[in-house]
């Protein structure tokens, strides 16, 4: 018997689950939440775009400033193609030593 395939998270999905999250014991606010959401959702795409565990995927991207590169644009990167954010991404990446 087949099992049914798991339908992909979004990012609207991954930001709907963490709307009511507190980060450090207080309510976080909306931008707060949207970034993690969006840190959420890339990382396990990039890791599966260049055909990496979820967590090689984090380890790599912190390694060769992927990760501080989310950080600091995601709001740019989350209105792009999710396919350009993470070519921008592995590009900041290979840029800073990365090479897969």
């Amino acid at each position: 018997m087949e099992t049914p395939m798991l339908e992909r998270a979004t990012h609207t999905d991954v930001r709907l689950s963490v709307e009511n999250t507190a980060v450090a014991g207080e309510a976080a606010d909306k931008e707060t939440l949207e970034r993690i959401a969006f840190m959420s959702f890339i990382i396990p795409e990039f890791g599966e775009a260049y055909k990496m565990e979820k967590r090689r995927a984090y380890l790599y991207l912190k390694e060769y400033g992927g990760i501080d590169y989310i950080y600091r644009h995601w709001w740019a990167l989350h209105t792009d193609n999710p396919r350009h954010a993470l070519r921008d991404i592995f590009d900041i990446c290979k840029k800073n030593g990365g090479y897969l």
